[in-house]
């Protein structure tokens, strides 16, 4: 059946909504969670918890254009030497804060390009991080890697530093795409690249690849997701491309008329859809696939799914910690987002302090709308008893939520016995369903296509 018809009666096609990787979203986060209440909020992590850390390294040899995340270019290894001392000295104020016995469930470095590190570099922080918690048994150690910045050295050390699992940047690999987004990488390079992981012994891999490029087609599209296939990672994500030069100003360098229209993105991403789905792919969420045997998929199938700032997630730790400049952690009480500024992040730790500068403490109300839109977003689906037990919502308040999202989709949401639920011809409108349960002024920023 073709629903396009209906998915531009519900303005699918000019909605601009948030990805909902948290909620609030980062643009409410406010100042009144400072560094104390951050460093409370660590020593009330109890003794012996399993928690997540994730380590941001915001710099890059190359910025490319189509990328909206927080980093700097440097040409030079020296900047990059001395952010590390600094994670080292935040590192050291994060043992001292922390109860005896906390291990890590997860651990994942991200950036900007944390793989521009020298391999002595990378033994370094591995040992610093690792010594202050250590990983669990059945932890994970995930890494993004970029294949432009990458060598046999680096692969080593963070081989040996325990990295059992690989993200790689793929976005496209068609060549006149890639040189109008500022990243020429290709398929017989990040073949390698993903060869020599596997050589050592990392059997996960995620990969990354972007809809929604300028002069994406659908054909030239299936061949980049064909090629990625050959390459037989455990799991990707189907990201759309935003073009949100208002924040991410390198974006100016992409011509706007070159992107597809909001139409042409839905036939893109279902495009892909199909061909990983025919290659046996388990569906994740709006934009994630899995093989069946990957934890993922798994989480998936026995509603343990989970969404954080990375996308969807089979880690069911309570605790993100966060280290380096603009990076955000989640806590049971909130989130508390560190000095964007990187030199601001620098002169805090150096001063002996956490330089949180930002981020937002649950109310009552949050955790419920959270958890609400965290289920849709990961299952297509809301328990209402779910709600009710463990979140404190009472059943005329829930209804009463139920009531508005229906109103404002009739035809497109599903009172289920359990709950509520979104049927499949409804799912590309997800994330502006997702919007309907946020109680928050949307108009404050500016967020990125519906689709």
């Amino acid at each position: 059946m073709n629903t396009e018809p209906q998915l531009v009666q519900f303005g699918l096609f000019d909605a601009r909504v948030p990805r909902y990787t948290s909620y609030p979203t980062a643009p409410h986060f406010a100042g009144n969670v400072d560094a104390a209440l951050y460093g409370e909020w660590i020593s009330a992590i109890p003794a012996g918890s399993r928690i997540s850390l994730y380590m941001h390294v915001p710099f890059c040899r190359r910025l490319c254009w189509f990328c909206a995340c927080r980093t700097q270019g440097t040409a030079s290894d020296d900047p990059v030497i001395a952010y590390a001392q600094t994670l080292k000295a935040e590192i050291a104020l994060l043992k001292d804060r922390l109860a005896p016995g906390v291990t890590l469930s997860r651990l994942h470095w991200g950036g900007g390009t944390p793989t521009l590190m020298p391999a002595a570099l990378i033994e370094e922080i591995a040992g610093a991080t690792l010594e202050a918690i250590p990983l669990a048994p059945a932890g994970e150690f995930s890494v993004e890697i970029d294949p432009g910045e990458i060598d046999a050295p680096r692969l080593d050390a963070l081989r040996a530093a325990g990295m059992n699992r690989a993200s790689v940047g793929v976005q496209d690999f068609d060549p006149e795409i890639q040189k109008t987004i500022g990243r020429e990488q290709s398929y017989d390079l990040t073949r390698d690249v993903i060869d020599e992981i596997r050589a050592r012994g990392v059997t996960s891999l995620n990969a990354d690849i972007l809809y929604g490029l300028p002069h994406q087609t659908p054909e030239r599209l299936a061949d980049s997701v064909q090629k990625l296939l050959s390459l037989s990672p455990d799991r990707v994500a189907l990201y759309g491309y935003a073009h949100v030069p208002w924040i991410a100003r390198r974006q100016v360098m992409i011509p706007s008329d070159t992107l597809p229209r909001p139409e042409e993105r839905l036939a893109l991403f279902e495009t892909a859809r199909k061909l990983f789905l025919w290659d046996g792919y388990r569906e994740i969420g709006i934009d994630h696939f899995a093989r069946p045997e990957d934890g993922l998929a798994i989480a998936h199938a026995t509603g343990r799914l989970r969404r954080n700032f990375q996308g969807y997630t089979d880690d069911t730790a309570e605790v993100l910690v966060a280290l380096g400049a603009s990076a955000i952690a989640r806590f049971p009480q909130g989130y508390a987002q560190n000095a964007p500024r990187t030199s601001d992040h620098v002169k805090a730790i150096r001063e002996g302090r956490f330089s949180t500068a930002r981020g937002h403490a649950f109310t009552a109300e949050d955790r419920i709308r959270g958890r609400i839109i965290e289920a849709l977003m990961c299952d297509f689906r809301v328990s209402s008893a779910e709600i009710i037990r463990d979140y404190g919502a009472t059943p005329e308040a829930l209804a009463a939520m139920y009531d508005r999202a229906l109103a404002a989709f009739p035809g497109m949401l599903e009172i289920t016995p359990d709950g509520l639920a979104i049927p499949q011809r409804a799912r590309p409108l997800t994330r502006m369903i997702a919007r309907s349960f946020d109680a928050y002024d949307l108009s404050k920023a500016g967020h990125s296509s519906a689709i």
